[in-house]
């Protein structure tokens, strides 16, 4: 277990520098800290009695590595890779890609690189709100339980034998109570896990498992009315009912824009479309990207007073999708009145009753005098689920401490994609690129959330053999992984092509689903190596990763 050695907590008081530091209980110069450590939880409580400006505040622990360890450290968002690492390994942030590459693709805006530290040293490694360290099928888990005040950054320093929780809130103006609550528990996975989710008060999650289609994989943007109901047709042919059919991105004029689809590719509306969805006996699913407009888009042009702009007077960009992608202020009332119109449109007028709701992050990008970003992200989804009523929602590139118990379904990992691994030149972007390789192994290593946080969606399974570079061992690694570790098991392929083997296969991911439990699993030299049982059997399953 790890020790507590002490807090740090630095302010600004009527510009002057202060600073505490303790183990136990202190005060300076008007702000006290109170320490409390309880049955494994650790408690730093600051109160200030009049406005301060934080600076710091953290906490460091002795934790004694053995050479046996692996550390898991969880990613800043959906897509950040997270898996376990060896005691001697380092993150690698944005250093390799050339500044005006960063620049054109905006990388840093996908992540945490514009507020985090990535030294270049093996053995100090970081990552967000919960992580652990496994001995064999020993753990310590560390975990936040309060993010909805402040994303929790923890960094290990093997070497030193050392653990940082750090809270993210420098620059935060405040009055009153704030604190870092901290949970640390050994034990088995399921011990561990379970402990964390009873500390955090949230319940098993009640959504049902998801078998279906969604449009991206198959068509990316270059969808249509015609395009969808020839899938429905597909998909309404096999032996396996699908609970859902979800349209992706391409139907809306823009991104932004979304009271207004497409009607060149939808004559007949996204109402009629829904509709014949439904007779189809499956819900009709939608993605938006709520938070964010492209700046070829009405909403850009029209509503500037709308974006969210940084201390230099720039709209903050979310990233480079589509014609550049630029974020939404929240706090500004008419984009809450426009997105509650547009949710209410879409769930209740069109029909569609699972939102996958994409490039959340986005919205706490930058933090506010009076909130950090874990705030911010916590009131955005707290809005979401207003608006959404009785529709589920499908959270997507969002930190995941953030929707925990919030969302039905969330993607756990990167975009999968028709090739393995990328092209070698892309494997120095940003943590969040795509990777069929990454999405399998952030599926692995985050299996615990699936069923306690809510229905994990580990991206899609791809078995079909046109435009797909991956071999078949890679094919069926993707879809048995998914079926191990996935709530939510959609594909992009049209099914009424596959052939015996690939039916079959699919019958033995969704049996992996419904009946297997993973027990184990681990990066050895050999690959990916995942124990679990089935009944009462054990089974061991080897990949080449």
């Amino acid at each position: 277990m790890a020790t507590l050695e002490h807090v740090y907590f630095a302010y600004l008081l009527d510009g002057t520098h202060y600073s505490i530091t303790t183990a136990d209980s202190a005060a300076a110069e008007g702000v006290s800290l109170t320490v409390t450590q309880t049955d494994g939880m650790i408690s730093a409580k600051i109160c200030a009695e009049q406005e301060i400006v934080v600076q710091a505040f953290s906490a460091e622990f002795r934790h004694e590595f053995n050479e046996s360890d692996s550390v898991f450290l969880n990613g800043y968002q959906s897509w950040t890779d997270s898996i376990e690492h060896g005691l001697h390994d380092k993150m690698r942030g944005l250093k390799l890609v050339p500044a005006t590459l960063k620049e054109k693709y905006a990388f840093a805006q996908y992540g945490d690189y514009n507020f985090t530290s990535y030294p270049d040293q093996y053995g100090i490694m970081h990552g967000w709100s919960y992580g652990y360290v496994r001995n064999a099928a020993a753990y310590a888990l560390f975990a936040s339980l309060n993010e909805d005040t402040g994303f929790t950054c923890f960094t290990v320093n093997t070497h030193q034998h050392k653990l940082f929780a750090k809270k993210d809130c420098a620059g935060l103006h405040l009055s009153g109570e704030y604190g870092m609550e901290l949970l640390f528990a050994e034990g088995s996975e399921k011990q561990v896990f379970d402990a964390y989710f009873a500390a955090l008060r949230i319940p098993p999650c009640k959504a049902k498992p998801l078998f279906g289609y969604t449009s991206w994989y198959r068509h990316y943007e270059d969808i249509s009315e015609q395009k969808m109901l020839f899938d429905l047709g597909s998909v309404k042919t096999q032996k396996f009912p699908a609970d859902v059919f979800q349209i992706d991105d391409g139907w809306q004029t823009a991104v932004g824009d979304w009271l207004r689809y497409d009607t060149g590719k939808f004559p007949s509306g996204m109402a009629r479309i829904a509709e014949k969805i439904r007779e189809a006996d499956m819900t009709a699913g939608l993605w938006l990207a709520p938070f964010v407009c492209e700046e070829d888009s009405d909403l850009f042009r029209a509503h500037s007073t709308w974006l969210l702009y940084d201390e230099k007077g720039e709209p903050v960009r979310a990233g480079s999708n589509w014609t550049g992608a630029y974020v939404l202020d929240i706090y500004n009332l008419q984009v809450r009145a426009y997105l509650r119109d547009v949710l209410k449109t879409v769930t209740q007028e069109w029909g569609y009753k699972l939102l996958k709701l994409d490039f959340l992050y986005a919205v706490c990008i930058q933090p506010r005098p009076d909130k950090t970003r874990g705030q911010i992200m916590a009131e955005a989804m707290d809005f979401l689920r207003e608006c959404v009523g009785d529709a589920q929602i499908l959270a997507c590139g969002v930190p995941l401490a953030s929707v925990f118990g919030k969302a039905e379904y969330c993607r756990i990992g990167c975009d999968v994609s028709l090739d393995f691994d990328d092209k070698p030149y892309m494997r120095i972007a940003h943590r969040e690129r795509i990777s069929t390789k990454n999405a399998i192994l952030n599926a692995v290593f985050r299996r615990q959330l699936d069923g306690r946080a809510f229905r994990s969606d580990p991206d899609v399974f791809l078995l079909r053999n046109e435009e797909n570079s991956m071999t078949p061992a890679q094919r069926q690694m993707l879809a048995e992984v998914c079926g191990m570790t996935g709530g939510v098991l959609f594909t992009s392929d049209d099914m009424a092509l596959y052939d015996a083997d690939q039916l079959r296969l699919v019958q033995r991911m969704r049996n992996l689903q419904r009946y297997a439990e993973i027990t184990g699993a681990e990066l050895r030299s050999e690959g990916l190596v995942i124990t679990l049982k089935r009944g009462e059997k054990q089974y061991t399953r080897k990949y080449k990763i």
